[in-house]
C-alpha cells in the first residue's frame, strides 16, 4: 500500500492514542537530553501517527520519546505527520526505516510481536514488507517470547538495560525462569553495571547448583567479594614488585610446560607436530630467546659478584691500565 502524507502539523497531545507505548523503552536520560534539545531548537522531526475513524483517532506509531520530552517541558501540542494507512503498514514502515532511528533489539522484538500476535501478520509477510529475512524476525521474536512480563516491564521502565535483558536475563529465563525472576528482584534492590553483570553471569555459568542459588539471591554480594579479592591481589602484586611478578610468571610457565608434556604423552609427538607445527616452532623460538636472555643475566650476575670485584676496595693501589705514556701526555 502506498503511504500518503500531508506533512507535519501541530496536534494536541490528548488527541494521540499511545497504543504502542508498551513496545518502547522509556530511557529517562535520553528523554531528558531530547527535552533540552527541543527547548533550545524546537521539535525538528515530526512524530508519526496513523489516522483512523475518519480523522477522529490518531494512533502514534513513532515518536514516543519526543512526546515524553514535550510533556516534560509542559507542552500540550506536538508536530505530527499523519499517515492514512493501516497500523500494520505503518509499523512495518517504521521498522524498515530503523537505520534513521536505531531501535534497541528489545524494541524491535516488541514491535514485531505487535505485528505478528496483535495484528495477525505472518513472520514471512513481516520479513518481506520490512526488508528483513525470516530468520531475523524469528530471532527477534524469541527475545521476548520467553521473557516474563515483569522483566519486559522492567526493561520498558529503564530499571534493567536492554543489554542485560538480551544478554543475561533472556538466556537465563529460557534456562531457569525462577532464577531469572529472583535475579530481577535482586537487581531492582541493588543494580549492577554492565561490566559487573557480565562477570556475574560468567561466574553463574561455571558455578554448581548450590552456588547458583546464592548467586541469584545476592549478586551484589558476589560483586563486592570479587572486588575485595581483586584489591587484595593488587596489593600483593604491589608489595612483591617486578621481582614477585617475575617469580610468578616462572611458576606459571613451569605449569604450562608440564601441561604440554602431558599432551605430548597422550597425543604423541607426531600427531602434535601435524596439528600445531607452526605453534611449536614459535614456542621453540620464544624459549630459545628466553634461554639466551637468562644465560646473559646469569653471566652478568657472576661478573658482578666475582671475588676480584668484591675485594677491590681493600686491595690497595692498583696499576693503571690502558693509559698513555708520560711522554705522550707531555
Amino acid at each position: 500500500m502506498e503511504r500518503r502524507t500531508t506533512g507535519g502539523q501541530q496536534t494536541d497531545l490528548h488527541r494521540l492514542e499511545l497504543r504502542f507505548a508498551q513496545s518502547r523503552l522509556s530511557e529517562p536520560p535520553a528523554v531528558e537530553r531530547l527535552a533540552r534539545s527541543i527547548e533550545r531548537c524546537g521539535q525538528l522531526i515530526p512524530c508519526i501517527a496513523v489516522v483512523l475513524a475518519g480523522d477522529a483517532q490518531w494512533v502514534l506509531v513513532d515518536g514516543y520519546r519526543r512526546i515524553a520530552a514535550l510533556r516534560r517541558l509542559g507542552r500540550d501540542t506536538a508536530c505530527v505527520e499523519p499517515w492514512t494507512v493501516d497500523l500494520a503498514e505503518a509499523l512495518v514502515t517504521v521498522l524498515a526505516r530503523a537505520s534513521a532511528r536505531p531501535f534497541a533489539a528489545i524494541e524491535e522484538a516488541l514491535m514485531l510481536r505487535e505485528l505478528v500476535h496483535g495484528l495477525g501478520l505472518s513472520e514471512h509477510e513481516v520479513a518481506r514488507r520490512s526488508g528483513r529475512d525470516v530468520s531475523w524476525v524469528s530471532r527477534r521474536l524469541q527475545l521476548v517470547c520467553a521473557l516474563p512480563e515483569t522483566l519486559l516491564a522492567a526493561v520498558r521502565a529503564g530499571t534493567v538495560s536492554s543489554w542485560a535483558a538480551t544478554r543475561v536475563l533472556a538466556p537465563l529465563a529460557r534456562a531457569n525462569g525462577a532464577h531469572a525472576e529472583r535475579l530481577l528482584d535482586a537487581l531492582k534492590q541493588a543494580p549492577l553495571s554492565t561490566r559487573e553483570l557480565r562477570g556475574w553471569f560468567a561466574q553463574y555459568q561455571k558455578a554448581a547448583r548450590p552456588t547458583r542459588e546464592h548467586l541469584v539471591d545476592h549478586p551484589r554480594l558476589w560483586v563486592q567479594a570479587r572486588a575485595a579479592r581483586d584489591g587484595e591481589r593488587a596489593l600483593v602484586q604491589l608489595r612483591a614488585g617486578p621481582e614477585g611478578e617475575f617469580v610468578r610468571d616462572c611458576r606459571q610457565l613451569a605449569v604450562l610446560a608440564e601441561r604440554l608434556r602431558a599432551h605430548l604423552r597422550s597425543l604423541g609427538p607426531l600427531v602434535v607436530g601435524e596439528i600445531g607445527a607452526a605453534a611449536l616452532a614459535r614456542l621453540c623460538e620464544a624459549l630459545g630467546r628466553l634461554r639466551t636472555e637468562l644465560q646473559r643475566s646469569l653471566d652478568d650476575d657472576r661478573r658482578t659478584d666475582s671475588p676480584e670485584r668484591a675485594h677491590l676496595a681493600g686491595a690497595g693501589p692498583q696499576p693503571a691500565q690502558r693509559q698513555p705514556a708520560a711522554e705522550a701526555v707531555a
